[in-house]
């Protein structure tokens, strides 16, 4: 069946390029006509990524970003599962692994996230190994004696890293926003109580007094806050985790304390 529409002819000496058009009449339903150069073409329906995308919220942009937060905070608190493990006399390297990806696998379990991150990306379990191994035989080597004080900075980064990798995590998986600060929480904590229990030891966040979960929260919640406000993420991601660490280490340093059972 011919197409009723009318199509006007061409200028003289005007180039035309083939429009393919929906004809029944025509093999597998499409015609070719000509269109004169001189006519506007249609905006595309589906714009390109040059045309739509901020540099600045490229997703591999924001995806290397993240996987550097997350890489900063499973050393760090290998770091402090390192000394924790130096101080009880316990295996160091195997209790560094258990303190680095505790809080991480968790978050992916109960975010149904597969594979998990560290399966994803074996290149983190070397780093740990290695990096646990060497933490080993430098404090060996300077004869250092761990303290509890001493694990403060690494246990305060690696915490406020993955309260904002968790929380990062989570939003982009379109969670609302007190879920995805709850996975936040989650991530910075369950690590250093795996951590902890292992050492036979009551986890420190519930026995010590100073604010911890209250500090990941607390950081979590100015990622949610400055994500609202059109920030980009990966900025947004380090002011989290500056706030939660900041917090931590004052709770340490003043002696801040949340009230406790009586008696």
């Amino acid at each position: 069946m011919p197409d009723p529409r009318p199509v006007p002819d061409p200028a003289p000496n005007a180039r035309t390029w083939p429009l393919a058009v929906q004809s029944p009449g025509t093999p597998n339903g499409v015609r070719l006509r000509a269109v004169p150069s001189g006519a506007t073409r249609l905006p595309s329906a589906r714009p390109t990524p040059a045309d739509s995308m901020d540099p600045l919220l490229s997703p591999r942009l924001l995806g290397t970003a993240q996987y550097l937060i997350e890489a900063c905070a499973i050393g760090a608190f290998a770091l402090s599962g390192v000394i924790e493990a130096a101080r009880k006399r316990l295996d160091a390297v195997g209790i560094g692994v258990v303190a680095a990806f505790g809080g991480g696998t968790l978050r992916d379990v109960l975010l149904d996230r597969r594979p998990l991150f560290w399966v994803q990306h074996p290149e983190l379990l070397w780093f740990v190994l290695l990096l646990s191994l060497g933490a080993v035989l430098f404090m060996r080597s300077r004869h250092l004696d761990p303290t509890e004080r001493a694990m403060l900075w690494p246990d305060a980064i690696g915490m406020g890293l993955f309260c904002a990798s968790g929380t990062q995590l989570a939003l982009d998986m379109a969670m609302p926003p007190l879920v995805a600060v709850v996975m936040g929480v989650i991530t910075a904590i369950f690590g250093g109580v795996l951590r902890d229990v292992v050492c036979n030891d009551i986890p420190r966040v519930l026995r010590d007094h100073r604010p911890y979960a209250l500090c990941a929260f607390a950081g979590a919640w100015v990622l949610v806050g400055l994500q609202a406000l059109s920030l980009e993420p990966w900025p947004c991601m380090l002011s989290a985790a500056a706030v939660a660490t900041g917090l931590r280490v004052l709770a340490a340093r003043r002696d801040w304390r949340i009230p406790s059972w009586p008696g």
